[in-house]
């Protein structure tokens, strides 16, 4: 099951709105077919499983990493597929909560009468697919909070330099996380200051770019800017408190008006809409009002931070503005996840404590 989760895990970014799912199959100790969930969510892991088996699926078992789907859609039910190929036994880490699946496709293999195990690393497999999860039950993605700062806290320099606080291997490491989400966002400040592309350039993986997301509430998203210019290779959503502004929508840019909070587009409409979009993941680039945002919302779930070994100081721009936050009872409260050394800098992985 360990090696179906990280089959699994190749997925993330690229199969949405599907879950990552990953399965191998063992006949008399010895692998015979595995897969994970194809780019776009076709085919599924079983199915490409399978097919890499043949005839030695027979009297195997299938190790899936989530419960194989029970309805007919653009391909065949997989709870079918592993009927017919003469599975003996299905391990499985964690039943699908769609509810056109939600305990489905396990009836239609017991009923073939295969032997079924359930439960098999299900906290593991239910963190890996944590945003499929969340887009079924909160009609929201897992959103991931991406912070480069330095030791005291900054993003950037007084001067509102920021390029770059962290070296390069953090920075190959920023890169690879776009590549594991499906959307990732920041605010119109973050755009405007950085001009940014927030596309994967990692070598290899140049194609797994995610979909680009602007809060952006007077619609100042310039049509000289990278993201409107490229809007037609990588798309780009702009949610806006303004009307559509027909330049930028002529160069590809999808303009969405959401209700306001405090001024700004609602957080809680903008994750409704990603959700309704099939996005699973969600990656925040900032700034510190994004940042802020989200965690006022409580719609942080993840903190992906990188620390440099360098201090800004006091006038240093923070890595997240005013909080609502009166005191330290209602602080945003995370647990530490990891600690990784990039270089000379460190990244730590936090979860939200519920």
């Amino acid at each position: 099951m360990r090696h179906a989760l990280s089959l699994a895990a190749r997925g993330l970014g690229q199969v949405a709105p599907n879950p990552a799912v990953g399965c191998v199959i063992v006949k008399e100790g010895r692998v015979v077919g595995r897969g994970w969930t194809q780019r776009g969510g076709r085919p599924h892991a079983e199915t490409v499983a399978l097919i890499q088996a043949g005839d030695a699926a027979s009297g195997a078992t299938a190790y899936v990493t989530l419960e194989p789907c029970a309805h007919h859609g653009q391909t065949p039910p997989c709870a079918e597929a592993l009927v017919k190929a003469g599975i003996a036994r299905v391990v499985c880490a964690i039943e699908d909560p769609d509810p056109r699946v939600s305990g489905r496709g396990f009836e239609i293999l017991r009923d073939a009468g295969l032997f079924i195990i359930t439960s098999v690393m299900e906290k593991q497999a239910r963190d890996l697919n944590e945003g499929f999860f969340q887009n079924r039950s909160a009609n929201r993605p897992r959103v991931t909070l991406k912070i480069a700062q330095s030791l005291d806290g900054r993003i950037a320099a007084a001067n509102g330099e920021s390029k770059w606080i962290t070296g390069e291997d953090a920075r190959r490491f920023g890169h690879l996380l776009r590549a594991k989400h499906d959307a990732i966002l920041v605010g119109i400040e973050t755009a405007l200051a950085d001009d940014p592309d927030l596309t994967c350039r990692l070598p290899g993986l140049e194609d797994r770019s995610p979909v680009r997301v602007v809060l952006d509430s007077m619609l100042r998203l310039p049509v000289s800017s990278k993201l409107a210019k490229t809007a037609k290779q990588v798309p780009v959503i702009v949610y806006t408190l303004s009307e559509p502004r027909a330049d930028l929508v002529a160069l590809g840019v999808e303009i969405v008006q959401v209700a306001e909070a405090g001024g700004h587009p609602s957080i809680t409409a903008v994750l409704g809409d990603l959700a309704a979009r099939g996005i699973t993941r969600l990656l925040v680039e900032g700034g510190a009002g994004m940042h802020a945002a989200f965690l006022d919302a409580g719609a942080a779930d993840r903190l992906e931070v990188f620390h440099a070994p360098a201090l800004l100081g006091g006038v240093g721009r923070p890595a997240v503005s005013a909080l609502s936050a009166a005191g330290l009872g209602m602080a945003p409260r995370f647990e530490r996840l990891t600690l990784r050394q990039l270089g000379d800098d460190v990244l730590e992985t936090l979860a939200a404590k519920a």
